[in-house]
């Protein structure tokens, strides 16, 4: 960043109350230096690790640099993580402090776990809002500090990030990406993105997710363009007024974002003439929408395709023949292949596994202090990624399902165990089991199957409050939107709940 012009305009930040606000390059990396500063006069040094958990805020990237900058271990976290999501990964990472949004302190004050790291609550307030006796005030902690920082000594091999992702069994994973990592992400993703340093970008993911440091924060701040920052909700008609109004270049949406705006109504009075590269990931887009988008503004929607253990893996890129309906190609000959059980690439037209070259310098590290996990997914030279799909003639992949219970909705990914384990907290539920369940809006939704106790009858009654009982437990997004009552679950001979019946049960249904 110290390369790029200082008087540049980095960050439009406005809100749905049309507050809004601006930093150049050059005051984002001094108010990173001063809070770098601060949190070194705490203690906080290289390798320590640190919970953040803060909006669609200019403070977040000026977070994530000090962080970066000091050699100090992010853990992004989404704000409607609940206190038992939040202690699960302050104990496991050994975390040494939680930087927090100041509507969120409350959930993390709910804590009781014995968390001897833990020492420090840092939070920023929203408005002028006063925080509690027991939380340091961010801002006070830049107060007074040098605009100078010389960024810690690391190596490319160094612990930057530890993202946790949903597992279909267990709690949830701690993903080690290391700051190589970053570098080799600007460079693979470049081709699809398409970020130009004059781009005004979009990027709609929130802070708290993977794909938030993916592009509204290395993408953008890496090539030196001016990203776009909205903190609102999601509105079609809002959005597109907002492309239109701000002249992006650049956006990357999810597929449910782009879904709803393609059925807006008055969709072709929108003018999006600047808007030269769109991209999308998290799950398949419909080709309707591409169609869509194609005839009323004639841009084409890119697909792409990664994970949280990795970076783009497959994509449509710049300059490419788009397939419709494809994932797209590999984003460097023979990185990407699907492969059989043996860890064999599989002949074109095939179905089998996607699957990543061990060697690839964006794929993670390991599981934090789990590294028999990783290897648990290696298939000979081959990290296995766990979804399915087929190759063309011509290298494009075709998605053909998940080949685990995970459940991706609205580009959330959502593990089963994580629902289930909240909804047997209730006093009716028996045994449950949580799957996907095609969306047209979404893609998928989650659907539990429950069997009730004895004596209990299902009713629709019933269903809001177990619905509003796993958002209480976990976080909100991962409640069931459908629920069955069934008297029993199919299970194997050793008892284990097959989900794959139910998960294919309910596409045959639709």
């Amino acid at each position: 960043m110290e390369k790029h012009n200082p008087a540049k305009l980095a960050l439009k930040w406005l809100n749905e109350a049309g507050e809004q606000a601006e930093i150049t390059y050059g005051n984002l990396l001094e108010q990173a230096n001063q809070l770098a500063n601060g949190m070194q006069e705490l203690g906080l040094k290289r390798g320590d690790k640190v919970l953040v958990m803060v909006p669609r805020q200019i403070i977040a990237y000026i977070i994530y640099l000090a962080c970066l900058k000091s050699g100090i271990v992010i853990i992004p976290s989404s704000e409607m993580l609940r206190a038992k999501d939040l202690a699960y990964r302050l104990h496991h990472s050994q975390a040494r402090a939680v930087i927090a949004w100041s509507s969120v302190t409350a959930e993390v004050d709910k804590i009781d776990d014995h968390l001897p790291e833990w020492a420090w609550k840092i939070s920023v307030a929203a408005d002028d809002r006063e925080l509690p006796a027991n939380w340091l005030d961010l801002r006070g902690l830049m107060n007074e500090q040098s605009e100078q920082f010389t960024a810690v000594d690391t190596h490319r091999d160094d612990m930057a990030i530890l993202a946790y992702t949903s597992g279909t069994t267990g709690n949830p994973k701690g993903v080690v990406h290391s700051h190589g990592w970053g570098y080799a992400h600007l460079r693979i993703t470049r081709p699809w993105l398409d970020i130009r340093e004059q781009d005004t970008v979009w990027a709609t993911a929130a802070p708290g997710w993977q794909k938030w440091i993916w592009s509204p924060f290395l993408s953008v701040l890496g090539w030196g363009a001016t990203g776009l920052v909205y903190n609102g909700p999601f509105q079609p008609h809002k959005y597109l007024q907002l492309l239109q109004q701000h002249g992006v270049n650049v956006l990357c949406c999810t597929p449910t974002e782009y879904r709803l705006m393609a059925k807006t109504e008055g969709l072709g009075n929108y003018d999006l003439s600047a808007l030269r590269s769109a991209v999308s990931a998290g799950e398949p887009l419909n080709e309707e929408v591409i169609h869509t988008f194609r005839r009323h503004f004639d841009i084409t929607i890119r697909d792409g395709y990664g994970q949280t253990e990795s970076t783009l893996l497959i994509g449509n890129l710049t300059g490419a023949p788009v397939r419709l309906g494809a994932m797209g190609q590999s984003i460097s000959p023979g990185l990407v292949e699907i492969i059989d059980e043996h860890g064999q690439p599989l002949p074109v037209g095939e179905v089998g596994d996607i699957a990543v070259r061990n060697d690839m310098p964006a794929l993670f590290q390991t599981y934090y202090l789990d590294p028999q996990r990783k290897q648990q997914s290696v298939n000979g030279d081959y990290f296995v990624t766990g979804d399915r799909a087929r190759r063309d003639e011509e290298g494009y992949f075709w998605f053909e399902g998940r080949g685990d219970d995970i459940i991706i909705s609205s580009g959330y990914t959502i593990g089963p165990f994580e629902v289930e384990e909240a909804l047997m907290k209730h006093q009716a539920v028996k045994e449950c089991a949580a799957v996907a369940s095609p969306d047209e809006i979404r893609g998928h939704i989650v659907k539990a199957f429950i069997v009730l106790r004895d004596g209990v009858e299902g009713s629709p009654e019933l269903i809001r409050e177990l619905q509003s009982h796993v958002k209480e437990w976990t976080a909100p997004y991962k409640y069931p939107r459908k629920i069955e009552f069934v008297s029993d679950l199919p299970k194997t001979s050793s008892g284990k709940i097959r989900r794959v019946e139910l998960r294919d049960q309910e596409h045959k249904q639709q």
